[in-house]
C-alpha cells in the first residue's frame, strides 16, 4: 500500500508530497497522522535543513475528505481538529526549519490553510485557493481565521471566507497571500530551487526568524524588542554567524553548516 505522504530527501531538502491524487489529495485521518509523523521525522533529522510541501497530481489539497464526516459513525469535528489538523499547524510553525509550500494545484479548505501557515508559499500559475467552508455551513479552521487576516487584512479575509470565492494564484499574489507565482512548466524546478537555497542558508538563524515572527502576532512592541534581543543573542552564538562574518571579511562565499 502506497503511503499517503511521500518523503524524499535530496540536497538537504525533505520533500513531502501528499499522495491521494485521485481525491485531489483531500485529507483523511490516515493522511493527517502520516503528515504529522513525517514532520516529526524531518524536525529530528539534522541532515534536513528545509521542508518542501506539495501535492501529487493536479491538486495541492482539496481539504477534508468529506466521506469521513458523513454517516453514522463520524468522529466529530472536535476530534478531527484536535487530533488531525491543529497538530499539523502547530508543528509547521514550531519546527525551527523553513517550510516551503509549493501549491501545484487547487488548495481548498484546510488544504489552503495548511499552505498559508508555511514560511514561504509559492504557487503554479494554474493553482487556486478557496476558503470553501461556508459552502457547507462551516467556518475556516486549520488556522485560517488566524493567518489569512494577517496576510491580506480583515476586510478581504472576511469576504473570502464568507463568499468562498475561488482565488487564482495571480490574485493571491496581488493580495499578499503568497510569495511568488511560477509558470506551470517551470513550477517544480523553480519552487524546489527556493527550498534548496534555503537549505544552504544558516538554518538555526532561519529558525530564530520563524520564532520571532510567531511571537510578533501577539506581542507589544516592547515585548517584541525583547524577543528580538533574545533570538539575536542565540543567533550570535551559532557557527553560521561566525562563518558569515568571516566569509564577509575574507570576501568569499560563506559555507554554512546549519549549526
Amino acid at each position: 500500500m502506497n503511503s499517503s505522504v511521500l518523503l524524499e530527501i535530496k540536497n538537504e531538502v525533505a520533500s513531502l508530497s501528499f499522495n491521494r491524487p485521485d481525491k485531489l489529495n483531500a485529507f483523511n485521518r490516515e493522511m493527517a497522522l502520516e503528515l504529522q509523523k513525517k514532520l516529526d521525522a524531518c524536525e529530528n533529522d539534522t541532515t534536513i535543513r528545509c521542508i518542501y510541501l506539495t501535492g501529487k497530481g493536479k491538486g495541492f489539497s482539496a481539504g477534508q475528505d468529506l466521506s469521513e464526516v458523513t454517516g453514522d459513525n463520524i468522529p466529530g469535528f472536535d476530534k478531527i481538529l484536535s487530533e488531525q489538523y491543529n497538530p499539523i499547524i502547530t508543528r509547521i510553525r514550531k519546527i525551527e526549519k523553513p517550510v516551503v509550500a509549493a501549491v501545484n494545484g487547487v488548495a481548498a479548505g484546510a488544504g489552503a490553510n495548511i499552505a498559508l501557515c508555511c514560511d514561504v508559499v509559492v504557487a503554479a500559475q494554474s493553482a487556486s485557493f478557496i476558503q470553501a467552508f461556508s459552502k457547507i455551513g462551516l467556518i475556516p479552521d486549520s488556522g485560517g481565521t488566524y493567518f489569512l487576516p494577517r496576510l491580506i487584512g480583515w476586510q478581504k479575509a472576511s469576504a473570502l471566507m464568507m463568499l468562498a470565492d475561488k482565488i487564482s494564484s495571480e490574485e493571491a499574489l496581488q493580495l499578499g497571500m503568497i510569495y511568488k507565482v511560477f509558470p506551470d512548466e517551470y513550477f517544480a524546478e523553480s519552487s524546489k530551487k527556493i527550498a534548496e537555497t534555503l537549505a544552504q542558508m544558516p538554518t538555526r538563524g532561519l529558525g530564530f526568524i520563524k520564532q520571532a515572527l510567531n511571537s510578533s502576532f501577539t506581542n507589544s512592541l516592547e515585548d517584541q524588542l525583547s524577543a528580538e534581543q533574545k533570538w539575536q543573542q542565540k543567533a550570535g552564538k551559532t557557527y553560521d554567524f561566525n562563518e558569515g562574518v568571516k566569509a564577509f571579511l575574507e570576501k568569499r562565499a560563506p559555507r554554512f553548516r546549519g549549526e
